[in-house]
């Protein structure tokens, strides 16, 4: 089977997560699949100026170099489908039009919500937002949801509403992926089609070895920034009385004010700042707990997949897809999201019972093992691949 796999890179300057899973991916399927490789770099676009911003992302909603490279290598590479990650602003929508021109089926994962949200993130000032689900998207105008800024914003706009208005989230796309459940009902609340969307999950490319959780410390580990609930932690951190010491791997812009957060309350809390991702695993898996309190909605968090795969329990916000993914005294525990008592009650609990934790470790690995990694991942894709070819036409196809 002859897969074309497509993907933007994210900035160089703003790393993103879909970078990782999407090259992640590219090596598997390379490992089991012909692969035609089709990506763009954002790095060479210039935004320098509001007015350049602007028209990227206007371009955002069509682009006919794209269409016109990618219908010089289908015919050139003959793919039996084609597999999207981000198509912004490069790729565009587009793209798939130049699949369905040439017969060849599209599958398109999704790891945010910008089909259905101006800003990407259903978020707004750090909390979860879906005035553009429940409402008109032109709230999104009114409070500037892409880069702060009425033009960019509108331009995001148009480019839903042409893609709604012509059909292409509908007719162009044969089967979109969503990580989660809840993501699945978010983008179908916003106008994809349910019916085209199937679940899979992120994986780890490789297997760790399962961790003992035996440093005597509860770990968190992503960026140091307001949606992610590190605020509501420390307060909760604050009212623990215990010799277990709370360390905070990663960076960003709240950093110095949590330092100084820590110093001036006289926390129990060590800073790390960037870790390498062995570094990450060996602290995870020494952990006794991983702490995910997020405060919006994410998309299937990497740090959760390897807390599972050291066999580390998982503290999560009950928010979105975290929900789903912590299953309750079985791969961990939750606690209403930006809720100090709630977080403070909860801790106390665990620490209250530390064996309960080791006993939940195995649970916890087994998880991992079972449902995400890598061949788990493959099994997912194949299927997924062998039904969308299954059900498009033959004399539709290349």
């Amino acid at each position: 089977m002859k897969i074309l796999l497509a993907h933007t890179f994210y900035r160089s300057s703003a790393p993103s997560g879909e970078d990782a899973v999407y090259l992640n991916e590219r090596k598997l399927l390379e490992e089991h699949f012909d692969v035609v490789r089709f990506e763009k770099y954002n790095d060479d676009l210039d935004d320098s100026t509001l007015g350049k911003q602007i028209g990227l992302a206007l371009s955002g909603a069509w682009s006919k170099t794209t269409y016109q490279e990618l219908s010089r290598l289908i015919k050139q590479t003959r793919p039996d489908l084609a597999h999207f990650h981000n198509t912004f602003p490069q790729l565009t929508p587009s793209a798939w039009a130049a699949c369905q021109d040439q017969g060849v089926p599209v599958v398109q994962t999704l790891h945010n919500f910008r089909f259905i949200c101006p800003g990407a993130l259903l978020q707004r000032d750090g909390k979860p937002c879906e005035d553009c689900i429940d409402g008109s998207i032109i709230n999104a105008l009114k409070h500037r949801c892409y880069r702060d800024s009425i033009p960019t914003t509108g331009a995001q706009v148009w480019t839903i509403v042409r893609n709604r208005w012509n059909g292409s989230f509908r007719n162009n796309v044969n089967r979109y992926i969503a990580l989660t459940e809840f993501a699945a009902s978010r983008l179908a609340a916003g106008g994809l089609p349910r019916e085209k969307i199937t679940i899979k999950p992120n994986f780890l490319l490789d297997t760790p070895a399962m961790g003992k959780g035996e440093g005597g410390y509860i770990i968190y580990t992503g960026r140091l920034s307001e949606e992610k609930g590190i605020k509501t932690l420390l307060k909760a951190w604050q009212q623990i009385d215990s010799p277990i010491t709370l360390k905070l791997a990663g960076d960003g812009p709240l950093r110095q004010e949590l330092e100084q957060y820590c110093l001036s309350h006289r926390l129990n809390v060590e800073f790390l700042g960037f870790c390498a991702r062995q570094n990450i695993l060996e602290l995870v898996g020494d952990a006794l707990l991983q702490v995910v309190p997020s405060e919006w909605y994410e998309g299937f968090p990497m740090v959760i997949l390897e807390a599972y795969s050291c066999g580390t329990p998982v503290l999560a916000s009950r928010i979105g897809s975290l929900n789903e993914i912590v299953q309750e005294g079985e791969t961990g525990y939750k606690f209403s999201p930006g809720d100090v008592e709630s977080l403070t009650s909860t801790l106390r609990s665990i620490l209250s019972d530390l064996d309960s934790l080791k006993l939940m470790r195995p649970t916890v690995r087994q998880v991992f093992l079972d449902q995400y990694t890598a061949e788990c991942n493959l099994a997912r894709t194949r299927k997924i691949y062998e039904q969308v070819i299954e059900n498009t036409p033959a004399n539709a196809r290349v």
